[in-house]
């Protein structure tokens, strides 16, 4: 074994332990960085026989420590796992959101709600009724009336806004999946190169991760990774990344931008390539049901127009048959305030003058003159059909009630699994920094005694080469 050997040993220590500091410093630097991976220095001892013969003996201990590798502390598992629960979460969150809109578009109970006007409007005919030669009830009832159209038509336009809204959301989502997928590929060119390089990537893969993390929000994308280092992203069932090349989403030309296009088209999320549908889960999954045809803003806006026009048929079936103060007879109440059909968006009360308000069940002008509110009465009582405005209206709110708390049920309880998967992933590859602290400790005192080591043979040397012989000089 060489004299000068041991200064060898003690300086890979040195090199050794110095490595271990760098990347426990680089862990503590990183404390806070989101996506960030904790790394763990690997070291291996060097053997002293490369080549041993047969018979060979040797007094050598080994030739010290190099370091093999810096591992990357990810269980691939556990990130599948996150992949697929942050999938899962954002779907759900979405959709929670959502329904909550949709609620806010409403706001019952309320005393300004639609169904407090209904009520407020059906106490006016009762009001009519009792005074049916008075103008100054059918002034009132007329306003009344007209706040619950009113309120239709803000209801209605909410939902649309609302539509418009995720609509245009949907077209921001498209362009970020694409720019993350450019990213992906991107990383994984230069992750290839570096690990066929023998280089550590491990900064480039984190890098990498959290684009990926955002696909699988948006769009609930899968991943695998290649043997070459690479990581193909699926969409469905359908590749968006293949190691170094991407596919592009885009939104059909013609789709619906507010929800009465959805008569006559319908939003069409697909490859730019193939033309295909994209089969997309988490945010852009839950936009996806909003905006399609059926779906619930769709469903909505529907059960919303069949109110206004059981409320427009009811009370025009008997406002047709009555007589007003002037002897008229045979209008509608409520009627569309343009040329499309009657719905939410558009019901208006085509009355203005109390003259013309028909609630007698006789003619006042003929002969014998007959004024009652026999009809304002009967108008009253629709608030009771079972089949009328307020019974279909408060179906409606019961039905979006129970969708709306299911939404935040699942999306409580989703969010749940996922905390305890992200607790499970940080807790094996979060930083703790009491055990950086240790390992910091842990490396210190190695470079501190591999110096002394170093200084030690350094003495013996000096003593071996400059003090021996010099006795009976």
């Amino acid at each position: 074994m060489s004299t000068f050997s041991g200064l060898n040993t003690a300086l890979t220590s040195l090199y050794a332990q110095r490595r271990g500091l760098d990347v426990t410093g680089q862990n503590i630097a990183n404390a806070n960085t989101e996506g960030y991976t904790r790394q763990r220095v690997v070291m291996q001892s060097q053997n002293a026989n490369l080549v041993p013969g047969v018979y060979a003996t040797t007094t050598a201990v080994g030739n010290g420590v190099t370091v093999s590798s810096v591992e990357r502390l990810r269980n691939g598992a556990l990130d599948q796992r996150s992949f697929t629960e942050h999938a899962n979460s954002a779907y759900h969150n979405e959709r929670a959101s959502s329904y909550a809109l949709i609620e806010d578009v409403f706001a019952e109970p309320s005393d300004t709600a639609l169904q407090a006007r209904l009520q407020d409007m059906w106490d006016g005919w009762n009001a009519v009724a009792t005074n049916p030669d008075k103008a100054a009830p059918k002034a009132a009832m007329l306003q009344q009336a007209s706040t619950v159209a009113a309120t239709l038509n803000d209801a209605s336009a909410q939902l649309n806004n609302q539509y418009t809204a995720t609509r245009g959301g949907l077209d921001t989502y498209v362009g970020e999946v694409n720019k993350a997928a450019d990213a992906i590929a991107k990383l994984n060119k230069e992750i290839v190169i570096a690990t066929g390089a023998g280089l550590q990537a491990n900064e480039l893969q984190d890098q990498r991760g959290q684009h990926m993390l955002k696909l699988s929000e948006l769009t609930g994308a899968t991943a695998s990774e290649a043997p070459n280092g690479a990581l193909n992203v699926y969409v469905g069932s359908a590749p968006l990344v293949a190691e170094f090349n991407t596919r592009k989403l885009e939104i059909a030309q013609g789709s619906a931008m507010r929800l009465e296009d959805l008569d006559s088209t319908e939003v069409n999320l697909r490859w730019s390539d193939t033309k295909a549908p994209v089969s997309a889960g988490g945010s852009m999954g839950a936009s996806m049901e909003l905006l399609m045809r059926g779906g619930t803003l769709h469903a909505m806006s529907d059960r919303l127009d069949t109110v206004a026009t059981k409320l427009a048929t009811s009370v025009n079936d008997m406002h047709r048959a009555a007589y007003s103060i002037d002897g008229t007879t045979g209008q509608d109440f409520f009627v569309a305030s343009n040329a499309n059909p009657l719905s939410a968006a558009n019901i208006s009360v085509g009355i203005t003058d109390t003259d013309k308000v028909a609630i007698s069940s006789g003619d006042p002008t003929g002969t014998p003159k007959v004024l009652d509110g026999v009809v304002a009465d009967d108008l009253s009582e629709l608030s009771t059909s079972r089949t009328g405005a307020d019974a279909e209206y408060q179906s409606l709110i019961g039905d979006l009630g129970v969708s709306a708390q299911s939404a935040i049920r699942r999306r409580d309880i989703q969010n749940a699994v996922t905390d305890q998967v992200d607790a499970s992933r940080d807790a094996e590859s979060g930083v703790n920094l009491d055990e950086e602290m240790t390992n910091l400790l842990t490396y210190q005192r190695g470079y501190e005694a591999a110096s002394r080591v170093l200084t030690t043979i350094d003495s013996m040397l000096d003593q071996l080469i400059n003090r021996t012989g010099l006795v009976g000089r």
